[in-house]
């Protein structure tokens, strides 16, 4: 079940070969939130062992300030519990848990990093998890994978074209995304509705097309993603760009609120505001996005 988890909204989350942990330099001066060390798909089987240890390394001497993910391999065997024991950190902010099809395995991964936690003697639920929903199974329980563990902060549907999940669906896909708008917005129901504090989505794959991925974005954004992940620095500044509120959105906001608090002290509960009726649900809405952006 979800608790009351405490997790900083990421709008970029950046994925970094576990064998290039050199290039986590570049991901945070290219402005990501997050950069997630990929031990499974970005890494052959013959240097799995190696790269563990890079990452291992890598986590435990970071000093940035950009958060760090490591998304491991799957959870089917003793060597994956050992690369949850090999990474857990204080300096670890999340693992990402792949091609996740039942909330079984998130049950298992918490347990682990349960286990891990006591260990490295940190806070219970200091590591959270992002389980990627990657196979039908998984897209088709996001609900209830969502509410597997309280430690599960980030969660979504990630439509890469070509990969594991059109294989898993079928779909064809269009730079568009109308093939899988249904699909990211039933995902994002479950996600909200298990209390999953940050959706976030994903990937946009072609490098050089950024008007595409601006669209892309802005289509998630629009839907009710609060991030996505990315595959290239050069994608991270249109990314962070569409998930933040401009500062005439967030001026607006604090006029909106402004201005029901000033009805409600008058005894008035909705109130005309820049040509549209306003109440204090609007105002609770403002108030949030304001709180999540320093305001």
């Amino acid at each position: 079940m979800s608790s009351d988890l405490v997790a900083a909204p990421l709008r970029s989350l950046l994925f970094v070969p576990g064998t290039r942990t050199d290039w986590l330099a570049k991901a945070e001066a290219a402005g990501a939130d997050a950069a997630v060390l990929d031990l499974e798909d970005a890494v052959p089987p013959s240097g799995k062992a190696s790269a563990l240890r890079r990452v291992a390394e890598a986590v435990a001497g970071w000093t940035g300030r950009m958060a760090l993910f490591v998304r491991v391999n799957p959870l089917d065997g003793w060597a994956a519990a050992g690369e949850l024991r090999a990474i857990a950190h204080e300096r670890l902010a999340g693992v990402v848990l792949p091609k996740v099809g039942s909330p079984d395995e998130v049950r298992l991964a918490d347990r682990l990093l349960g286990w891990c936690e006591r260990e490295r003697g940190l806070p219970a639920g200091r590591i959270v998890l992002v389980p990627l929903l990657e196979t039908a199974s998984g897209l088709r329980e996001a609900y209830e994978v969502g509410r597997a563990a309280g430690r599960v902060a980030y969660l979504g549907a990630v439509t890469a074209p070509g990969g594991d999940v059109e294989r898993a669906v079928g779909y064809r896909w269009s730079p568009s995304g109308t093939e899988t708008l249904g699909l990211r917005s039933r995902v994002l129901l479950d996600v909200r509705a298990a209390g999953v504090p940050h959706p976030v989505s994903g990937l946009w794959t072609r490098i050089g097309d950024l008007d595409g991925l601006r669209a892309f974005a802005e289509q998630n954004r629009a839907l009710g993603y609060e991030g996505m992940m990315a595959i290239h620095p050069s994608h991270v500044p249109v990314i962070n760009e569409v998930f933040s509120p401009t500062a005439e959105e967030l001026d607006r906001c604090a006029r909106l609120v402004a201005a029901v608090e000033a009805a409600q002290a008058s005894g008035t509960g909705a109130v005309r505001f820049e040509g549209e009726m306003v109440d204090e649900a609007m105002a609770a809405t403002a108030r949030l996005l304001l709180a999540r952006h320093g305001r």
